[in-house]
């Protein structure tokens, strides 16, 4: 079995996760319930703002595979992909620090057992360093990497062409025209009568961007448009978040790298799709004995 110290930090977000989602009715979208955790727990924004070296927010990441293990527990449904969901038994469980570092141990040592050229100390340590979904699929491409690798101006054309697959149209990119941090705009049509001028700024970024980075933005579409996007390939700090939702100005959207992927995804720009299948080990750990 694996030593305490070698645990994995992600293990205090058990409990908290299933108390977050009773709190959301038994449901809720994965920044939501994030968000709800960090609201019941009071965490402070040092937490919440850390990333790992990917770039990816640290906090996120493990409530993440927090869920993961949930899951392979049978205490969340994984049937329904981009909701997080409490089963019947996940409604009537509690889990403690102690409940939830034994929970966690029996899963590391049924991958152990599955992936025998792996050490259960190799598995814990790979998964602290990545997402829940790198670590089933064992996928070598990494989408946000590619992105993370393209030029400034390269990911302004890209950050073009992803807007106009979700129905912008007329979108043009200034960049390198020092037009006071706006990289480009395009016309939203919401119906025939309806339809809004939006500026976009694009941060091929590993780190995060700050409140006042979007203070500047918003600053940069004062007369000029209503409606702002920033797409990173990073984070933001829980203050740009708040500084982007401010009551009295005019709302900057915010897509970070998760979110960025999803919407690559979701027109398929640059990417094959392929079918994939996951391991229930849930099903398989009764044969495993």
């Amino acid at each position: 079995m694996v030593k305490k110290k070698s645990q994995a930090e992600f293990t205090k977000w058990f409990g908290p996760l299933l108390d977050a989602l009773r709190d959301l009715g038994d449901s809720g979208k994965p920044k939501e319930v994030s968000t709800k955790i960090a609201e019941n727990l009071k965490l402070s924004d040092s937490i919440l703002d850390e990333t790992l070296s990917s770039g990816t927010n640290k906090f996120h990441n493990q409530v993440a595979w927090a869920r993961q293990y949930l899951v392979w527990d049978g205490l969340l449904d994984s049937s329904k992909h981009g909701t997080w969901k409490l089963t019947e038994k996940g409604k009537i469980t509690t889990l403690n620090e102690e409940q939830s570092r034994e929970l966690f141990l029996k899963w590391v040592e049924i991958h152990a057992k599955a992936r025998k050229e792996k050490s259960e100390k190799t598995i814990i340590k790979e998964q602290e360093a990545s997402k829940p979904t790198d670590f089933e699929t064992d996928s070598s491409s990494d989408l946000l990497a590619v992105l993370q690798s393209l030029s400034p101006s390269g990911f302004e054309k890209l950050c073009r062409e992803l807007l106009r697959e979700h129905s912008f149209e007329n979108v043009v990119v200034t960049g390198g025209s020092h037009d006071g941090g706006i990289d480009g705009y395009g016309t939203l049509e919401m119906n025939p009568f309806v339809s809004f001028k939006v500026l976009f700024q694009a941060k091929r970024y590993k780190g995060s961007v700050s409140r006042a980075q979007v203070g500047d933005f918003r600053n940069a579409m004062i007369g000029r448009a209503e409606k702002g996007i920033i797409l990173t390939t990073g984070t933001f700090t829980n203050e740009a978040i708040k500084e982007a939702n401010r009551d009295g100005a005019p709302q900057v959207e915010l897509v970070d790298g998760e979110k960025l992927i999803m919407m690559f995804e979701k027109v398929e720009l640059g990417l094959i799709p392929k079918t994939i299948y996951e391991i229930d080990f849930n099903y398989f750990k009764r044969f495993m004995d």
